[in-house]
């Protein structure tokens, strides 16, 4: 990363250096958003927030740098709110249905979350590669969903075989799946998965079924 001093304002004024990064953060997250990493312009950028590309690369040291803050960002905040869910007082079963519940609401009212994700999967398999931006984000959500298993477990109410990844990665797909492919599926079904009145019934489906593969009564399954 080249080196940038740190740009003056022509008033000759200080500014606010948190709220700068955050005014170009949040820009950079709806042009990511709008035109995928190829399509965003710096300049872009620039202009919306009254800053320069000089700015930008101060502060975050380029394009590809500025794009893995606002994907840490975007990914942050679910973690957050995973963090600040409480669910040690409930029994297993809830206790699921409200992490899932609270996933799906996240991926609902942030779509700028799902396009930032779908551009970086596209870059990773572009480079034949991880990109390892992610990698330094924890998962408030897998740890709380290991330690509700092994509740549901002891207590009897879940199958002993469920691993807290493949678990995860069920509840993460249907919530991904309602945005990304909203158009292709009701223009091959003529049904609106994101649908306003459809989305208590999703939400609930969402925790029934999770619900129904963490108490059946056929541990493993066929085939294991």
């Amino acid at each position: 990363m080249t080196s940038v001093d740190e740009p003056v304002r022509p008033d000759g004024r200080a500014r606010d250096a948190a709220r700068t990064k955050a005014e170009i953060l949040d820009m950079a997250t709806r042009e990511f958003a709008r035109a995928g990493y190829e399509g965003a312009r710096v300049e872009e950028i620039a202009a919306r927030t009254r800053t320069t590309k000089r700015m930008i690369y101060y502060y975050f040291g380029g394009k590809e740098q500025l794009f893995t803050a606002v994907l840490e960002r975007a990914y942050g905040a679910l973690r957050e709110a995973e963090r600040r869910l409480d669910v040690a007082h409930l029994d297993p079963v809830t206790a699921v249905r409200r992490l899932a519940g609270l996933i799906f609401d996240h991926h609902e009212r942030h779509p700028e979350y799902i396009r930032l994700l779908s551009i970086e999967n596209l870059q990773c398999a572009e480079d034949s590669a991880p990109s390892g931006r992610l990698d330094a984000i924890g998962s408030p959500a897998l740890d709380a969903l290991r330690e509700i298993l092994a509740a549901g477990r002891e207590s009897g109410v879940f199958r002993a075989d469920v691993d807290a990844v493949d678990l995860h990665a069920v509840i993460s797909s249907f919530c991904f799946f309602r945005a990304v492919n909203r158009r292709a599926f009701g223009a091959l079904f003529g049904r609106d998965l994101v649908d306003p009145d459809r989305r208590d019934h999703y939400r609930a489906m969402l925790g029934d079924m999770v619900i129904g593969y963490l108490t059946t009564e056929e541990a493993g399954g066929a085939g294991h």
